[in-house]
C-alpha cells in the first residue's frame, strides 16, 4: 500500500509544482474580470497536464537504469546472460519491434520494461527473480514485458495520465474561479479580482480531482496487465507458464521500483488499496490466463 500512496503522491506532486509556479507568473490565472477565459485556461490546463507526463516518458530509460543500478548486457560474459539476450530478442522478432535494451539490476524479484518507442526500449529484470525462477518463468516474464512494450502501454499511460491531469487543473480552476467570485465580490456586486479563496480552492481541487483521476489512471493499468499477461502467452504460444510466473511470484515479497516507473513492474501492490493499484491480484491474473488457455 506504501508504494501505491507515494505512486499517487509523485503524479500530484508534479501537477501542483507546475500549478504553483505558473500561477505565481500569472500563467492560468483569472484576471479581474468576471468572465472565465475558458480557451486560455485550457491551453494551461494543456500545458501543465501533459508537460510533466511526457518528460518523464522521454528520460525514463536513463532514469530506469540510474535509479536501479541496472546494468545493460552490452556483451554477454555468462551463459545465462547470453540466453537472456538471446530471448528477449527472439520475443521481440515475435512481436514484430525492434530489440529493446537488456539489463539486469539488484533487488528482490521485479522486472520492468520502459522507454518512449517501440523500437528503442529497454527490459530489466533483477537478480533476485532471475535466482528465483526456472527459465520457462523467467521467459514468460520476459514476454510480459515485451507484450507491454508492443502494445505501446509506456505511450498510453502517458497519455491517460496527460488528459486526467488536464481535466483535473481545468476543473479546479473552474470551481475556484466560481467560489472566488462569490467570496471576492465588492458592494456593487463586481469582482475584485484574486483572492485568496481562489488559491485555496484550487489547490484542495487539484488534490481531491487527482485521487479521483488516480482511480482512472490505475483502472486503466490494470487493464494493460492483463493484456500483457495474455500478450506473453501468444509469444509464447502457451499460457502456463506465464500462470506458473505469477504463481510463484504470488509467494514473494516483490522487490520496489522507484516510483516515477512503479507501474511498469511485473507487480505492485494490491490489498485494501486495490482501487489504485496498478496491478491486479495475482488470483484475478492467474483465472484470466486460464481462460486463455481453455477458450473461454
Amino acid at each position: 500500500m506504501k508504494r501505491i500512496v507515494l505512486f499517487i503522491a509523485t503524479n500530484l506532486a508534479v501537477m501542483l509544482v507546475l500549478s504553483i509556479v505558473l500561477s505565481l507568473l500569472g500563467i492560468g490565472r483569472p484576471g479581474s474580470g468576471s468572465e472565465l477565459q475558458l480557451g486560455s485556461l485550457l491551453a494551461f490546463s494543456l500545458v501543465v497536464g501533459f508537460t510533466g507526463a511526457i518528460f518523464s516518458l522521454l528520460i525514463s530509460k536513463p532514469m530506469a537504469k540510474w535509479s536501479t543500478g541496472a546494468r545493460v548486457i552490452d556483451h554477454p560474459s555468462s551463459a545465462n546472460e547470453l540466453w537472456l539476450v538471446n530471448t528477449v530478442k527472439a520475443l521481440s522478432e515475435r512481436a514484430g519491434i525492434g530489440m529493446p535494451e537488456v539489463a539486469i539490476y539488484p533487488g528482490e524479484p521485479n522486472a520492468f520494461a520502459t522507454g518512449a518507442f517501440k523500437n528503442s526500449a529497454l527490459v530489466a529484470v533483477s537478480t533476485g527473480l532471475l535466482d528465483s525462477m526456472n527459465r520457462d518463468e523467467v521467459e514468460a516474464v520476459l514476454g510480459h514485458e515485451v507484450a507491454h512494450i508492443a502494445n505501446g502501454d509506456m505511450v498510453t499511460m502517458t497519455l491517460i495520465q496527460g488528459v486526467t491531469n488536464t481535466f483535473v487543473v481545468f476543473l479546479a480552476r473552474i470551481v475556484g474561479f466560481f467560489v472566488d467570485n462569490m467570496l471576492n465580490k465588492n458592494s456593487d456586486g463586481e469582482r475584485r479580482g484574486t483572492g485568496i479563496g481562489y488559491m485555496i480552492t484550487v489547490f484542495v481541487c487539484e488534490i481531491v480531482f487527482g485521487l479521483l483521476a488516480s482511480l482512472i489512471v490505475a483502472w486503466f493499468s490494470r487493464q494493460r496487465e492483463f493484456r500483457a499477461d495474455a500478450g506473453s502467452a501468444k509469444l509464447l504460444g502457451s499460457s502456463v507458464p506465464m500462470q506458473h510466473a505469477l504463481a510463484r511470484l504470488n509467494g514473494m515479497e516483490p522487490g520496489a521500483l522507484p516510483q516515477s516507473f512503479a507501474a511498469s513492474g511485473i507487480t505492485n501492490g494490491g490489498g485494501w488499496g486495490a482501487l489504485f493499484s496498478t496491478h491486479p491480484p495475482f488470483e484475478q491474473r492467474i483465472a484470466a490466463l486460464r481462460s486463455v488457455q481453455s477458450g473461454v
